[in-house]
């Protein structure tokens, strides 16, 4: 009964103090230690962990994506499916077809052309309107087709662009480095012994330089290979003149390949 008597008596004690304190205005209990109340409101404001930085997203790369995607074509036919699910060349959207190429895969000698024109975005192959016709007929003249089942008389046609270009405008400089490694990995899947570029596109795709005017007729080498620029047909049916170097051009090729 004494403790219990005696935590009795401490508790009344205490109340009393604290009523004491209350009526002489204390408001808060005050530590041992000083408080700075503006270092804790900084505290409270102060997010628990700062946020992580943003990282910005990387941009998809057309030419580093169009040279990974042609790597891994073991075949032209894997080669063609890549280019049709290759979607950073906005020319896709707007043309018909892919125009991939035309003629015998084993042929000694490849065409390179610039980029398909309104016919061949209806038929899907390259060279095949006016200016196709007039290919045929110039190559033939030396006893080469793209039909001759022969690989020493055939004729191997693809173009740097394989999609439709609107209103058969040039090709611009972006499209041409974006779809190149496609062209690359096109010749170096057929192999030819020769290839012939025909006009200013596959010119400077090849070979960057300009001024096919300069340039045909006088043979240079590009991924290795021997190549000889010419005239595009559709100049020389705009310019008749022209098809006289056009034959001369034809004969070193000719020569090229008896030698």
């Amino acid at each position: 009964m004494g403790i219990a008597a005696d935590i009795a008596g401490d508790w009344e004690a205490a109340l009393a103090a604290l009523s004491w304190q209350v009526d002489a205005g204390v408001d808060e209990v005050i530590g041992d230690a000083p408080v700075n109340r503006y270092e804790l409101a900084a505290e409270v404001r102060k997010p628990a962990s700062s946020p992580a930085p943003l990282v910005p997203v990387q941009a998809a790369d057309p030419v580093a994506e169009a040279r990974a995607m042609a790597a891994a074509a073991p075949s032209l036919d894997a080669l063609r499916e890549a280019m049709a699910s290759y979607d950073h060349c906005e020319l896709k959207r707007g043309a018909r077809n892919l125009v991939f190429a035309d003629g015998n895969p084993a042929a000694r000698v490849l065409v390179l052309g610039e980029a398909p024109g309104a016919e061949e975005d209806r038929e899907g192959r390259p060279f095949v309107g006016r200016a196709g016709q007039l290919l045929d007929k110039m190559f033939a003249a030396i006893g080469l087709g793209r039909t001759a089942p022969d690989p020493a008389q055939a004729l191997y046609i693809t173009n740097v662009l394989p999609w439709r270009p609107p209103g058969n405008r040039d090709p611009e400089p972006g499209e041409i480095a974006m779809l190149l490694p496609f062209v690359e990995r096109h010749i170096a899947l057929v192999n030819p012994e020769v290839i012939v570029v025909m006009g200013n596109t596959p010119l400077y795709a090849l070979t960057g330089g300009k001024g096919i005017l300069r340039a045909r007729g006088t043979w240079t080498t590009a991924l290795g290979k021997p190549v000889l620029p010419m005239t595009h047909p559709a100049y020389l049916l705009r310019n008749p003149a022209a098809k006289r170097e056009a034959w001369a051009d034809l004969l070193s090729l000719q020569a090229r390949l008896r030698g």
